[in-house]
């Protein structure tokens, strides 16, 4: 079932999207990602979203906003409703849906991981949820042998038969071989497009990949877009950041996509880990990505194998800088801050020890009322005692307490994707029945869901604000 375009959904639209109804030229008008970025800012600070701008009374709020952007071409990028019902009809007619960073089915991934970054919309075809399933991105050059081609499908094949998601950018080469091999098997499949989507979509092989739910294919682009280096570029980040780990097939050295998206991730975005097909002697590209902390792939040739390199990936943290951003949408006014989430190893190191994780500074707006009390109280006194801020005269939780401060931490930072029970007690390094007790708690504490497509256990999306 496609999303309904939301009103906010429409607003971003109005003020970002060419609009391309078939053939036509883009408004010189449209706001560009920093210009938009710049507004919804301003429209926070204003609590205001922006389907407010669509509002009867909206002339005052423009008035507001000329500071960021003339309200003269915000007039102008506003007025196009009928255009926009055009293209909407079109998209309809071809199952592409529209979903806005505004909208709460947005993908968590990317709201996540790039933040306030992340594409004010998303363009999509076939199953929103495969979008939440993680899986191996896999990325190399357009011009590759007939062995690289057949090496590439074979990655492709063995994630399928493991059940894990393929993402790719859908470009001729590795990225088509990869996601190839995993249809050809009965996997799924992310393609990330820098172009086309209406005609990738449009497909005759392509239709029922999408109907069956094996294929989504995304842009942030307009569905009639040509080729342009600059959006090739910039859709390398969604790429990684719907994936748990990647692999890099082939690559250029200094030059290129491939090595442009991941030498960015290596040493900046940091999402997943990134291997590099090995043995790579005789690439210079994928050499040096080895040298800037690209690992080298480990070629498994089993499930079980390719298992070990997503127990990898769950080692690696986000960038320190993303800590503590709001991760629900930005373009709402009301901003809470993420609580300081703890890691594996400091849970593992709380349970053993009972001592408080260094992460256990919560919000105890969070915390059950009856988890916040428990001392004894005062005895009576014969006049009042001045306030003290002495953390001894506090109520102090129990070492249970703790413990399950540092589970809830944790589970909000793993579960931000559909977990079974079992992977739950993995990330955690406990027992499979000590993790169904504590799931049983979460779920009864409302912080947790069960969910049957895709399955498993999942943060609400309330309580990841």
């Amino acid at each position: 079932m496609n999303p309904v375009l939301s009103p906010n959904g429409q607003a971003i639209l109005l003020l970002t999207a060419p609009l391309i109804a078939g053939h036509g030229k883009s408004s010189p008008d449209l706001l560009s990602p920093g210009e938009y970025k710049r507004l919804a800012q301003h429209l926070r600070e204003l609590k205001h979203q922006p389907a407010d701008l669509l509002s009867p009374a909206a002339d005052n709020l423009l008035k507001k906003c000329q500071p960021i952007v003339d309200a003269n071409r915000l007039q102008r990028l506003l007025g196009r409703g009928f255009l926009l019902s055009q293209v909407v009809e079109r998209w309809q007619a071809r199952a592409i849906w529209v979903v806005s960073r505004a909208d709460p089915n947005y993908p968590r991934r990317l709201k996540l991981k790039l933040r306030e970054d992340s594409p004010a919309v998303l363009y999509g075809c076939g199953d929103m949820a495969l979008l939440e399933t993680g899986g191996l991105a896999v990325v190399g050059s357009r011009h590759v042998d007939d062995a690289l081609i057949e090496y590439t499908m074979g990655v492709g094949r063995l994630a399928a038969r493991a059940g894990r998601t393929i993402v790719s950018g859908g470009a001729k080469g590795i990225d088509q071989s990869a996601m190839r091999g995993a249809l050809e098997a009965g996997g799924t499949v992310t393609g990330v497009l820098a172009d086309n989507l209406e005609k990738t979509a449009m497909n005759r092989e392509n239709r029922n990949l999408l109907l069956d739910g094996q294929l989504v294919l995304i842009s942030p682009y307009d569905p009639s877009a040509g080729f342009n280096v600059g959006n090739a570029m910039q859709r390398n980040k969604l790429i990684y950041a719907l994936a748990d780990a990647s692999l890099v097939v082939s690559s250029d050295f200094s030059k290129g996509g491939t090595w442009a998206g991941a030498t960015e991730q290596l040493e900046k975005l940091r999402f997943v880990p990134v291997f590099v097909r090995a043995p790579s002697g005789g690439s210079e590209g994928l050499e040096a990505l080895q040298r800037r902390g690209a690992r080298p792939w480990p070629n498994p040739g089993d499930v079980e194998a390719l298992a070990a390199v997503f127990d990898v990936a769950k080692s690696v943290s986000p960038p320190s800088d993303q800590a503590g951003l709001p991760l629900h949408e930005l373009e709402d006014p009301i901003e809470v801050p993420l609580e300081a989430e703890s890691t594996a190893e400091s849970l593992a190191s709380s349970v053993a020890t009972c001592e408080p994780s260094p992460s256990d500074h919560r919000d105890v707006r969070h915390e059950p009322i009856a988890e916040t009390i428990g001392a004894v109280p005062a005895p009576e006194q014969t006049k009042t005692p001045e306030p003290t801020n002495d953390i001894r005269s506090q109520p102090q939780p129990t070492p249970a307490e703790v413990v399950f401060a540092a589970v809830r931490d944790s589970a909000r930072k793993i579960l931000i994707v559909p977990t079974r029970d079992a992977d739950f007690a993995e990330a955690l390094g406990v027992s499979s029945a000590q993790a169904k007790v504590w799931l049983k708690r979460l779920l009864e504490e409302g912080v947790i869901e069960k969910q049957r497509k895709p399955p498993g256990y999942i943060v609400k999306q309330s309580n990841l604000f």
